[in-house]
């Protein structure tokens, strides 16, 4: 089970395992899995139920890889590619001709992986900016969490930020909710501007409010203890119907969320999953830093958003 990754309990991160097992496994295309932890957290997420893994790369490097790790490859199917740029365009290409519905990054790097899927060439390649959603289960707060965008985008503008507010409410569609509570996060919660970000977080709602973000009740700009805190907006006078309830927490910058993210999982002991969304089809994009069991719940995340994606 997924849950025995530790000994906190984390009823929130069970019940999304659950749901993807209800769904079926998933063909998922692990790109360059030349690494032990790759190839361990993918197997794994395959014996759970989430994903039918499909490794693509150098087949002698992922075979020394899984003798290092005494993992038997055994029924697994393996695409060859001589190098990890290879591996990147080959599994591109398996998930545009529909032969696999979501993408894992193995022992390659980051921009080799994202490089290939949102290149000019790329049948993957959609109108909408990529970002990163982390889905969290905080055991001090009372649902599901999540947070965007902390790893793809380092300083994003309005538009980018209204694509990174879109993935993440086409997330949260995907896990059931219709209406998701999204909280534009700057450092203070009134327009001022000497602080940009507050300025974009009211553009973002005023675009709500007109039909170009649906699917959403959005509202910033908020600090992060009245978003996530009804008590603290209340002492500052805020009415809102986002604070102390957000389903999304919108960030200003790489910085500040990535900052927040670890926090969140190193001091605040919550469990994490993560996606990257705006392609054509969920991508896992997990750092060597990431613990099994955040790979693992990664993959039940791209089991169900998969399928809402295809609809």
């Amino acid at each position: 089970m997924l849950m025995q990754q530790t000994t906190v309990s984390y009823p929130r991160l069970g019940a999304l395992a659950e749901s993807a097992r209800r769904c079926g496994p998933l063909r998922v295309g692990v790109v360059y899995p030349c690494e032990r932890s790759a190839l361990e957290a993918a197997l794994e997420a395959r014996d759970q139920g989430f994903i039918e893994p499909v490794l693509v790369g150098p087949s002698e490097r992922i075979h020394a890889a899984a003798a290092d790790a005494d993992i038997s490859l055994s029924g697994v199917e393996i695409v060859e590619a001589a190098n990890a740029p290879a591996a990147a365009r080959r599994a591109v290409a398996l998930a545009g001709s529909g032969e696999i519905g979501a993408l894992m990054k193995g022992s390659l790097h980051t921009d080799e992986m994202l490089g290939s899927i949102v290149g000019r060439e790329s049948p993957l390649r959609t109108g909408r900016r990529t970002s990163h959603v982390f889905w969290f289960d905080c055991p001090a707060y009372h649902k599901p969490l999540m947070l965007t965008d902390a790893v793809v985008n380092i300083a994003p503008g309005l538009p980018e930020k209204a694509d990174i507010v879109r993935n993440a409410v086409d997330l949260a569609h995907g896990l059931g909710l219709s209406n998701p509570k999204v909280a534009i996060l700057a450092p203070v919660e009134t327009v001022n501007p000497a602080l940009p970000s507050t300025i974009d977080a009211a553009a973002l709602c005023k675009m709500a409010d007109r039909g170009q973000i649906a699917g959403a009740t959005l509202d910033g700009p908020l600090g992060f203890d009245n978003a996530v805190s009804l008590a603290s907006a209340s002492t500052k006078g805020i009415v809102s119907l986002v604070a102390g309830e957000p389903d999304i927490l919108v960030v200003p910058s790489l910085d500040a969320g990535n900052s927040l993210y670890k926090s969140l999982v190193y001091l605040g002991g919550a469990a994490c999953a993560g996606l990257v969304l705006g392609a054509r089809l969920p991508v896992i994009l997990t750092s060597r830093a990431d613990s099994k069991q955040a790979r693992i719940a990664s993959c039940a995340l791209a089991a169900l958003t998969a399928r809402h994606l295809a609809h």
